[in-house]
Formats: C-alpha cells, sequence, structure tokens
C-alpha cells in the first residue's frame, strides 16, 4: 500500500521574519458566552413506506393520537409511514423569546429516509427539564434523495439525517451571564482558545493601552478585565468591542504532530531542530504476479488439465544510505527544504522526527496521534 504523507505549515509565511498577528476576538471566548444544547423525542410523518416498522415508533404515534381523541392500538398502526425520531439544537446565548434556532433530526428506528417526511410538533428541552424552544415543520432536508427500482437503487447523501433551517421557535431565552461582580468590580474575563502565557501578555498589554490597569493576567488561558466606573450598562457593548478589536501576536508553541494512519505531519512554526547529521536508506521488495497458461502432456493418456497459474518472481534492492549533515534550522520553511533535500519517504520522515527527538535535537514537543 502506497503511504502518503502530507507536511502542513501551521502558519504560512510570506516572509519568515513576518509575525502571525489576531484580532483579540479571533482567539478568545468571552466566559458565559455560550450556546446550551436541547434535544426531543418527535415523530415525523409521510415518509410513504420509508419509515419504522418498529413498536416504538407506533407507540408514539399511539399517545399523539390518544390526546386527539383517538384511541387505536399500536398494532393496528403499521403502515411503515412514520419514524421516530432525536431532535437535537442549540440555544445561543442572544437566542430570545420569538426567535427561530435550526434543528437537526435524525431517525432512532429502522427507517430507510425522511426524505418528503414532515414533523410533528416536538418540545425541546435543556438538561435542567424545562422546555426551551418548540419545533415543528412541513419539511426535513436531506441534501440528497434516494430513487429505487425492482432490482436496484441509487441513493445520494445519508437519507436518515436532516435539517431543518429556523425550524424551532424559542420559548424561554437563557440569558447569558458575563459580567461578574467581585469585590464591588464588575468584571469580564476573557478565555484563551489556545493557552500560552506569552500571548495572554500580550493581549493584556494591548487592553491597558486602551484602558490603563484594567487588565491582569490570571494563568496562560485566562485575563481580567475591570470594566470602568464609567461604562454603563448601554455601553457595555462598546466597552468589549474595545477590548476585543487590538491585534496582537500569536504565540504558537514549538510541536510537531504525527498521524501515521493519514501520514500527516503538523509542524509548529516555532520548530527548530540543532546541528545533526542523518543517513537515510531504505529496503525495496518488489513481489510481481505474471498468470501463465499449464498445459501437461502425457503421451498415450488422457490425463492432465489445462489451468492458469501464477508466475511469482520477488527482487529485493538495498539503496545506499548517506550521511547528510543538517544545519540548525529555526524557520518553518528552511526545515521543509532541509528534510525533502535529503529525499526520504513519508515513512522515513516520520522515524526521523522520532529518531531526532530521541537524539535530543529536536528543539519541540513530538506528540503521535
Amino acid at each position: 500500500m502506497k503511504f502518503r504523507l502530507v507536511i502542513l505549515l501551521a502558519v504560512l509565511l510570506s516572509f519568515a521574519t513576518v509575525a502571525k498577528c489576531e484580532r483579540i476576538k479571533d482567539i478568545v471566548e468571552i466566559q458565559g458566552v455560550r450556546s446550551n444544547p436541547l434535544t426531543g423525542v418527535g415523530l415525523v410523518i409521510g415518509l410513504d413506506g420509508n419509515g419504522d416498522k418498529t413498536l416504538p415508533s407506533q407507540q408514539v404515534l399511539t399517545n399523539i393520537l390518544r390526546r386527539s381523541g383517538l384511541v387505536f392500538s399500536p398494532s393496528s398502526l403499521t403502515g411503515g409511514n412514520i419514524a421516530i425520531v432525536m431532535v437535537t439544537a442549540e440555544l445561543g446565548p442572544f437566542s430570545r423569546e420569538g426567535s427561530r434556532i435550526d434543528v437537526d433530526v435524525s431517525c432512532i428506528g429502522d427507517a430507510k429516509s425522511l426524505q418528503g417526511g414532515m414533523l410533528l410538533p416536538t418540545p425541546l428541552e435543556g438538561l435542567d427539564g424545562q422546555v426551551y424552544a418548540v419545533t415543528q415543520a412541513a419539511g426535513v432536508s436531506i441534501g440528497g434523495w434516494t430513487v429505487s427500482g425492482d432490482k436496484a437503487s441509487v441513493t445520494k447523501n445519508h437519507q436518515t439525517v436532516g435539517r431543518i433551517p429556523d425550524g424551532a421557535i424559542v420559548e424561554k431565552a437563557e440569558v447569558a451571564t458575563y459580567v461578574e461582580l467581585i469585590a464591588g468590580e464588575r468584571i469580564i474575563t476573557l478565555n484563551l482558545r489556545n493557552s500560552d502565557f506569552s500571548t495572554a501578555a500580550r493581549i493584556s498589554s494591548g487592553i491597558n493601552q486602551i484602558y490603563p490597569g484594567s487588565s491582569s493576567v490570571t494563568d496562560a488561558g485566562t485575563i481580567k478585565v475591570i470594566v470602568p466606573d464609567e461604562v454603563g450598562e448601554e455601553g457595555l457593548a462598546s466597552f468589549i468591542d474595545d477590548i476585543t478589536s487590538p491585534i496582537v501576536k500569536v504565540d504558537t508553541p514549538a510541536v510537531v504532530v504525527i498521524n501515521e494512519r493519514t501520514g500527516t505531519i503538523v509542524v509548529g512554526e516555532n520548530v527548530g531542530i540543532s546541528a545533526v547529521a542523518i543517513s537515510q536508506g531504505s529496503l525495496v521488495v518488489k513481489i510481481k504476479e505474471t498468470p501463465i497458461v499449464s498445459q501437461p502432456v502425457a503421451p498415450f493418456s488422457d490425463a492432465g488439465e489445462t489451468k492458469v497459474v501464477q508466475d511469482t518472481s520477488i527482487s529485493i534492492e538495498e539503496k545506499d544510505g548517506y550521511l547528510i549533515p543538517v544545519p540548525r534550522t529555526v524557520t518553518i520553511s528552511e526545515l521543509a527544504r532541509t528534510l525533502n533535500a535529503i529525499g526520504a519517504t513519508p515513512r522515513d520522515l516520520i522515524a526521523i522526527f522520532n529518531a531526532l527527538k530521541k537524539a535530543g535535537a529536536l528543539q519541540a514537543k513530538l506528540e503521535i496521534m
């Protein structure tokens, strides 16, 4: 099997000396501003024979009909036009009563497709058991289709999972609380997506240039910002925009990530290697199968049978290894250029990284997935 390797650069640089900078809002999360998962069990109808034929879906439909005053036995509803589904949604931190959110539906039973189905009204509950939204849709978007005949069928995309854009109406809002009151001060906490002391210090310094003395670093992933007294409730949005708009240099760790299953190597921006010499060699084994026709001939006899057999030839070739000096590398582009110049195969490159780490020459953290 051919082993393929892709070397991805963590940071694409036009010039090696240019630092990577980002807006603060793109590298942090405001503590307290998050969504909440909602779930519910619903029923999709009108599936034209592609639905469930299991007892749970029949029982759900029976319960719905009983609420309408119709009494049926589950065994009487065996048409296969319904499907019991799990309905999920995300209640955003600023979703308010009457606003709409997207909904996903997934089959629970043995339904073959949700194509053409309609979702009956379904309450969506939070983890606290309260209903936060209600969904109902005349159509489920599955992004594909199924066409079948007597002997064959054609299917595009997954048919048992669908999405309903703006399919649920929010009945109860979960108000995001992102301003804490600590020792009489209003505090907003910024959480770095990738924890780093250097980046956190630069963020705090950038905020302090706008609002002196308002920001401090708690740890590698947390920055506390004091809301000035002159900023009222109506000015919080502008204040948050002010403290998250500055551009700061993002410090990336020196790390090499290797995924041997997919042949992917991701090299961090600050990875370097000490001066070493690398000898690279490989063993090549070639196996060739050639079909030949064997027809035995036995004089004065009908014995023997004509057959096609495989003629196998094996050759082994060992390539010479070369001891190649590698100078200390300080940039991603130089490191990639040096390794490519060695002429190593993808599998050899992974072995080289492991050997460099073992020898103490790889000045980075090596992670194997």
